[in-house]
């Protein structure tokens, strides 16, 4: 701010002296005095590059360290979000808020705010000194101005417009690509290539047309405000040639004049643009502060650590929905003792995965409590609460990395001796040293280097590793082949028996050793027990075991 004063003060100062030097010191053949100008000239010129190098760099410096920050304070938001967040906005949708609306906040300090400042201090300026010149030369010459003031608003609107359009475009390009390539296997499978390209395009020519509108609206205001600059000087020379002719204004004042014109509709050429710069930032800072003032955030503030848990669980009149009212989990009540393994069976829909969810306070519940060894689990330090959960998802989600860091999530403190006991635990590490690199094996996006069996033993491996009071297993084994899951199930076995597990399973014989099963239909508990006892109740779970096993029969 301070460099846009000396900047204002500086630029009509090189016309005054030119000015000076006609009028005085080559009309009077002052020599020296000629020089001495020339040579100050050249020193304000040198000075004026300095300090708008200064005043380039800072503000552009000021710009990349804002949207660092934010970037950070973003992210960091975006981790904190709870899933149900996630499953209302696209993730392209978040990318674009992240990158592409940050970068547009960058551009409202380096082109914005400041540079506009810096402009109309500029003007004022120079305005200023052509008033204290000859207020009657500034009047004819500015006459054209109202014209240009018009322009400048319907450009500035017609701007604006294109580039809402650009910024939804380019949000809309995102999500469409970034879902697109993270489901490509999709696409191709059923030959869908050319249906979802015809899709890509229609998206890809909204945001040509919106930049073309941009491009256009630029297109016819530069020349009109070179005709407007061209009007100004016409109008000065034929009102100033005549002054000159009756010796009331100097050849040096007509000169000055000429080189004030032009910069003064230097900044104004880009001064409507500048304000389209300045209210894009403003509309992608709502967007980015819609953000980071979203509320779907798990609320940590609790301060119990849950270093000593034993696992203990139990589920009070639980109420859960992901859209509200619409309750997909209803009146869930159960406990499970520490180290007791709870299975939960039912139909896809039934809610076993959400059950598993907002134990590790994924989500938040509506109704109901849920305790951990006696304590509710809003009252737990939430990072605290989840390093004593182990979850093995059925769906594995694995780093572009090493498998090392896949295992260990950059956790420091976790040594390679540890990860290649847990690996030995349950046979994985004879596979993972037979890979090029053994643990140093880089994994590409999603595992998609490694089949998905592998891909559930790495998850599996990761769980452990954590050595959680609480296990879940969300169908861990769903997608192992008959020697990898014997291998599973024996370190199952020797693991559970000190933890408390939670283990959702749709093939059944892997759970007839729990210690309780829990049979959930649209939400619902509908029967509670052990293998044998729901066996005898001949109900959901009887029905569901006799379908199972009359499958297996059909197909041997």
């Amino acid at each position: 701010m301070f460099l846009t004063v000396v900047l204002a003060a500086l630029s009509p100062a090189r016309p005054y002296l030119i000015q000076l030097t006609v009028d005085k010191y080559i009309a009077n053949q002052w020599v020296r005095m000629l020089i001495i100008v020339t040579l100050v000239q050249v020193v304000l010129l040198l000075l004026e590059t300095l300090v708008r190098f200064f005043f380039s760099y800072l503000t552009n410096w000021l710009g990349q360290s804002v949207i660092k920050d934010l970037r950070v304070a973003v992210y960091k938001k975006v981790v904190r979000l709870n899933l149900a967040f996630f499953d209302k906005t696209p993730i392209g949708t978040l990318t674009t808020r992240t990158i592409n609306d940050i970068e547009a906040i960058n551009d409202v300090f380096s082109e914005g705010i400041i540079s506009i400042v810096a402009d109309l201090l500029m003007i004022v300026a120079i305005l200023a000194v052509m008033l204290g010149e000859d207020w009657r030369l500034t009047l004819i010459s500015l006459s054209p101005f109202p014209i240009l003031i018009f322009a400048t608003y319907i450009f500035k609107e017609s701007v604006n417009k294109s580039f809402h359009r650009v910024r939804n475009a380019v949000a809309a390009l995102n999500a469409f690509v970034q879902e697109h390539i993270t489901g490509m296997v999709v696409v191709q499978a059923f030959s869908a290539e050319k249906r979802e390209l015809s899709r890509f395009k229609h998206i890809n020519k909204d945001h040509r047309k919106a930049n073309i509108d941009a491009i256009f609206a630029y297109s016819v205001f530069f020349p009109v405000v070179e005709i407007i600059l061209a009007i100004s000087l016409g109008l000065m020379v034929w009102w100033g040639a005549n002054k000159v002719l009756n010796y009331e204004v100097t050849q040096g004042v007509m000169i000055a004049f000429i080189m004030y014109l032009n910069m003064l509709f230097r900044p104004l050429r880009m001064l409507a643009d500048k304000f389209n710069t300045l209210q894009m930032g403003m509309v992608a800072s709502e967007r980015v502060f819609k953000v980071l003032d979203s509320e779907d955030t798990i609320a940590d503030k609790g301060q119990q650590l849950a270093t000593d848990m034993k696992g203990a669980i139990a589920f009070d009149q639980v109420y859960f929905a992901y859209k509200e009212d619409q309750y997909v989990l209803k009146n869930i009540s159960f406990q499970a003792k520490p180290g007791e393994t709870i299975a939960i069976v039912g139909h896809t829909g039934s809610g076993k995965t959400t059950i598993i969810s907002i134990l590790n306070r994924l989500y938040e519940i509506q109704k109901g409590s849920i305790k951990l060894d006696g304590i509710d689990l809003a009252d737990y330090a939430l990072a605290s609460l989840r390093s004593k959960i182990g979850v093995v998802l059925q769906d594995v989600f694995l780093f572009s990395g090493s498998i090392y860091d896949n295992i260990t999530l950059h956790n420091s403190a976790i040594s390679r001796e540890q990860v290649e006991q847990a690996a030995r635990l349950i046979g994985m590490h004879e596979f993972i040293m037979q890979l090029p690199g053994g643990y140093d094996y880089q994994v590409m996006e999603r595992g998609s280097t490694l089949s998905l069996g592998q891909r559930q033993l790495i998850s599996f491996v990761r769980a452990l590793l954590y050595n959680p009071a609480i296990l879940i297993l969300d169908e861990a084994t769903s997608s192992i082949d008959t020697e990898s899951e014997a291998l599973i199930q024996h370190a199952i076995d020797k693991l559970i028996a000190d933890r408390t597990a939670i283990v959702i399973a749709h093939r059944l014989s892997t759970i007839s050793k729990a210690d309780k099963i829990i049979v959930l239909d649209k939400g619902e508990i509908k029967e509670m027990g052990s293998h044998e006892e729901l066996l005898k109740q001949e109900g959901f779970y009887y029905k569901l075991h006799s379908m199972q096993f009359q499958k297996a029969n059909d197909i041997v």
